[in-house]
């Protein structure tokens, strides 16, 4: 597979528009296989078919890394692909970008030559020892005050807008042990956060338009689909709710912008190695999880090709392949 073409088929492209993407998602309808000893839950329980087809990523999360390596797939495999010199020059802000992936985006924006803007809760020593950054703190983005006052202090409007602070409560939740106000804080910080930082930044002019990105870090837990499959069982109902809700979120955003020339799209980075997912270190190799330097790379890339051809859709970065709703 060639690396330029980043893993997109012919059919790939040719489905890669919104309306080609509700098309081939419709629903069909089919059985539950369930036993009363033990249930045994198929890929089409709910009665949903998982939409399948060359553009769509696997689902299955070990699988799909095992057969990368068996494909020798130089797209998951390496980013040999990957080409940031279109970052020259442009202005770039990143939410949450003091640790984890959003820290390891901050620190190839700026190798790249990207003048970039953090905005976030508070820093770090690594974030601050980087140079031509403005960093601007006591930003909580479930505080919209706290983001009209960051808003303000972007000196210039921005190219590219990276919603990327998140937030994902650590005990698993299980009927008997839901933490209803973890739910909505993870709901308030990655699903409505977004949109307070995004409405604003665009609202005061300090996005682009037209020519402008904004990419949204949400995650494949947001799929509804595929929770028959990576989640049989159910569990984390908070994290997996507020990815739903962000994604939602942003098709609505992506239709609403696109007169205005700004383009969105909901990434997926990929199973990276940071503190919010140290609790799945025994899994990291088996699923493919990648330093975070890597997995900034690869959602950079899935940013280069961002365009109005392209709006509103799921991507997982891993691949470059989209993910069902």
């Amino acid at each position: 597979m060639s690396a330029s073409l980043a893993a997109r088929s012919a059919n790939f492209l040719a489905a890669r528009s919104v309306r080609t993407v509700v098309r081939k998602q419709a629903v069909a309808k089919a059985a539950v296989h369930h036993t009363r000893k033990g249930l045994s839950v198929s890929v089409r329980a709910m009665g949903a078919k998982i939409p399948e087809g060359d553009h769509f990523t696997m689902p299955d999360q070990p699988a799909r890394f095992a057969k990368g390596k068996a494909d020798d797939n130089s797209r998951m495999l390496t980013t040999d692909y990957y080409d940031g010199s279109f970052l020259k020059g442009t202005r770039v802000c990143v939410t949450g970008g003091n640790r984890g992936i959003g820290l390891a985006l901050v620190k190839e924006l700026v190798d790249c030559g990207a003048d970039v803007v953090v905005i976030g809760r508070g820093s770090s020593d690594e974030l601050d020892a980087l140079d031509g950054v403005q960093v601007i703190t006591g930003c909580d983005v479930t505080d919209t005050e706290s983001v009209k006052a960051a808003v303000a202090k972007v000196t210039d409007p921005v190219d590219i807008l990276i919603n990327n602070a998140g937030y994902f409560y650590e005990p698993l939740e299980t009927l008997d042990s839901m933490n209803f106000d973890e739910e909505l804080k993870m709901i308030d910080i990655c699903a409505v956060g977004p949109l307070r930082v995004s409405s604003l930044m665009f609202n005061e002019g300090k996005i682009v338009a037209p020519g402008g990105k904004i990419a949204m870090i949400t995650s494949q837990g947001g799929s509804v689909a595929w929770r028959v499959v990576q989640n049989p069982t159910g569990h984390d109902y908070g994290h997996h709710m507020s990815k739903s809700a962000a994604n939602m979120g942003g098709v609505l955003l992506a239709q609403e912008l696109a007169p205005k020339g700004v383009s969105v799209q909901m990434l997926h980075p990929g199973f990276n190695k940071t503190g919010m997912t140290k609790k799945y270190e025994k899994i990291w190799e088996i699923e493919g999880a990648v330093d975070a330097g890597m997995g900034a790379k690869r959602v950079l890339h899935e940013v280069k090709l961002m365009s109005p051809d392209y709006n509103g859709l799921f991507i997982n970065c891993e691949d470059g392949l989209q993910i069902p709703w």
